[in-house]
């Protein structure tokens, strides 16, 4: 193993071209009960744009290089793990790299029949949805989800997980190409948000239980429209509108729940037991067929700033993979 890596680091400026460069780090040292992967393929996710424009900073002892999930080859070995084991991972940052480091807790095995692309399009939609819709918003089988950006990695993720679980799930998304696909993918109701109503055709189909909401401010009034009495929003980002009025008595009424959530600043103690849960309860729906990731494209990890350019374009379906 070298001492220095290929890394993509942030030079400065918002657009993806001019921002993102690879460069030659010092490859990283494992501390006690972390372990050394060398990556094959690392997942782009939304928080890392945000992060390339200077609106999310790493949260305190994290790289400040991006990537958030990975897949690879154990080189170092802690915990469970030993030299050689194929894992993928949640990480507070590093991603974008040859190497990266990882509390040996915050890695999974991959699951079998994966290879490293699909493997590393897996942790942070899968940390994310587990702890939003199943443990925050309790969703249940025989309940209604709807999820909004249904063809976005997480809305792919989100559709398959609740499908497995025995929900069913209204998608919602923009264009009818996607309101396509979201059926496509296994959503029992797809909504075409620029020619449609998504509150008026939930609340046809006997309303929803969960809404997974990354849209914000603009949407909450439907939402809460479509809601079942005991219903709950929960919250993963606001990409239009953090600010919500919120109608008191309407949630009384409804006995409605608003709640949200952020997955990076996580303890490393609440990551591992949300990866021992997910180890519990997803990789059994991976390993009968029920879950795989959708991977829309995959570039080398040279081309960082082509992949973000092609998210932020938001025409992809499910996730974009950089190849290692």
């Amino acid at each position: 193993m070298s001492d220095a890596m290929t890394a993509i680091t942030v030079e400065g400026g918002k657009g993806p071209a001019e921002a993102l460069a690879a460069a030659s780090l010092p490859r990283p040292v494992p501390g006690p009960g972390e372990i050394l992967i060398k990556v094959a393929a690392a997942g782009i996710n939304r928080p890392d744009l945000l992060q390339r424009m200077g609106y999310y900073p790493p949260p305190p002892g994290a790289p400040a290089t991006l990537g958030l999930e990975v897949a690879g080859e154990v080189l170092v070995a802690a915990g469970r793990w030993s030299v050689g084991d194929r894992v993928c991972a949640l990480l507070g940052g590093g991603g974008y790299a040859q190497y990266a480091v990882v509390d040996a807790r915050h890695a999974l095995p991959v699951p079998d029949g994966f290879d490293m692309v699909h493997a590393a399009a897996l942790p942070e939609t899968v940390f994310t949805v587990y702890a939003n819709v199943f443990e925050h918003g309790t969703l249940k089988a025989g309940e209604t989800l709807l999820v909004h950006g249904g063809t976005s990695g997480i809305g792919t993720t989100a559709i398959a997980m609740a499908k497995a679980a025995g929900a069913r799930v209204i998608a919602t998304g923009r264009g009818a190409d996607k309101k396509a696909k979201a059926l496509e993918l296994g959503a029992d109701i797809a909504v075409d948000t620029r020619t449609e109503d998504f509150a008026e055709i939930a609340r046809a189909a006997g309303g929803v239980d969960v809404v997974l909401d990354m849209v914000g401010a603009s949407y909450f009034e439907k939402n809460l429209s479509a809601l079942n009495i005991g219903g709950r929003i929960v919250y993963i980002a606001a990409l239009a509108g953090p600010m919500l009025e919120v109608p008191v008595l309407a949630i009384m009424q409804k006995r409605a729940t608003i709640t949200g959530s952020t997955l990076r600043p996580r303890s490393a103690d609440e990551k591992a037991r949300l990866a021992a849960e997910i180890e519990r309860v997803v990789w059994p729906w991976i390993a009968a067929g029920k879950l795989k990731p959708v991977v829309d494209a995959t570039f080398p990890l040279e081309q960082a700033g082509k992949a973000h350019a092609h998210l932020e374009a938001g025409e992809h379906v499910g996730k974009v993979v950089l190849v290692v």
